[in-house]
């Protein structure tokens, strides 16, 4: 397998340094994506993209995406009584083609709007930041860390596009009806001698909970597995580091929206009792499995997003559910479906045109793309404000 010997060798360090000689599983899948040096987003390894990717996202497929979500963002502008600066923060913003499309469309469409406009990236991976930058050399961007943005400094629109997958998860299973969380140990591979880091083999145990923040988490979203209808040996994952995330989103927006798009679940389809192995994914060269611990370095691990969770924890940072819905509903309330029928008058060559057609349908296909949330939730608007439906959340008839 492709692992990256320097991580694995970091990984057990960090397991045999340990007093109890394990780590959570959520400090095991933060260091393989996470690691300073070697971690899959920290180094060259993260690939997006059709050719030589692990895996692609919407604005891979063609613009629309990001313009159509421009369109949105224009439209809180407006609501929010074109506050300048209005403030676009993307949040993980990937090969940074989603800023791209949508800075350009502004470029072209409304240029007036693109003067009151300050676009913000919080990027983690120095390797994603720098590719960033290269693309939006030209364009008006600028970036910094999450936490370096002040309290309530922000009026406008933070937004994210398969963020909150990636964030690390703690995993449990159910032992005799017990709850009992999944540490990760580890071990030498007697095979490995010759290497400068002996692959280490890693190994799954349960324990206690390492923190009640987990059944808090639970009680938070109602799921009780002290039912009869979990079976024994059901396992999923809790997401704590989406509610630090969202905290601080919280607490840095004064006034306007938080826009989150990612493939998940309400708590009550996400904790079935026949999904019974949890929603773990791991995305290797376009083909996706369930063994975080091979590749390690090499491949991106996610989960998916609970978004119960995201709109109780929400209220309690005094952020309004503004509204849930699919993207391929969402996109075609902003215009999807009107892209779709052009394309008979568009003068291109066949091949061209079939390509296109086959991009925005995969954005509508609730299947795959067009079946990810899109959660709308605000903050610090008055009443007029709030009583204004944003354009692509008013489902189609």
């Amino acid at each position: 397998m492709d692992s990256n010997p320097a991580l694995c060798a970091a990984i057990a360090n960090q397991i045999t340094t340990n007093p109890q000689q394990r780590i959570t599983f959520a400090e095991f899948m933060d260091m393989v994506l996470y690691h300073p040096e070697h971690g899959y987003y920290s180094s060259d390894a993260v690939k997006i993209g059709f050719k030589g990717g692990d895996f692609f996202t919407s604005p891979n497929l063609c613009a629309d995406f990001g313009e159509l979500l421009a369109e949105q963002f224009l439209q809180m502008w407006e609501i929010l009584r074109r506050p300048v600066p209005f403030s676009l923060v993307e949040m993980g913003a990937g090969q940074g083609l989603l800023a791209l499309h949508i800075l350009k469309y502004y470029q072209l469409r409304y240029p007036d709007f693109l003067t009151a406009l300050e676009y913000i990236i919080i990027e983690k991976s120095p390797t994603l930041r720098q590719e960033q930058q290269q693309r939006l050399q030209d364009l008006p961007v600028r970036w910094c860390n999450l936490e370096d943005i002040p309290p309530n400094a922000i009026a406008g629109c933070f937004f994210s596009n398969e963020l909150v997958d990636a964030f690390p998860v703690h995993q449990f299973i159910l032992e005799k009806g017990e709850l009992r969380e999944i540490y990760v140990t580890a071990h030498r591979h007697e095979e490995e001698t010759n290497t400068p880091y002996p692959i280490p083999l890693f190994a799954e145990v349960t324990g206690e909970l390492s923190t009640p923040q987990l059944a808090q988490y639970l009680d938070l979203v109602e799921i009780d597995f002290a039912q009869s209808a979990y079976p024994d040996g059901y396992r999923s994952e809790i997401n704590l580091a989406a509610l630090d995330w969202l905290s601080i989103v919280a607490d840095r927006l004064q006034r306007g929206y938080v826009l989150t798009i990612d493939y998940g679940y309400p708590a009550s389809r996400y904790y079935n009792p026949r999904r019974s192995q949890g929603t773990l994914q791991c995305y290797y060269h376009h083909r996706f499995h369930d063994n975080p611990y091979i590749n390690i370095g090499r491949q991106d691990i996610t989960a998916h997003v609970d978004f119960t969770a995201l709109e109780r924890w929400g209220k309690k940072c005094n952020l309004k559910n503004v509204g849930f819905i699919q993207q391929g509903l969402f996109l075609m309330a902003l215009g999807l479906g009107e892209r779709i029928a052009a394309l008979c008058d568009q003068q291109q060559p066949l091949s061209q045109l079939l390509q296109r057609r086959d991009a925005l349908h995969q954005l509508l296909d609730p299947t795959g793309l067009g079946g990810f949330g899109v959660l709308v939730q605000s903050k610090g608007l008055d009443k007029t404000e709030i009583s204004q439906s944003l354009k692509g959340l008013t489902v189609p008839e």
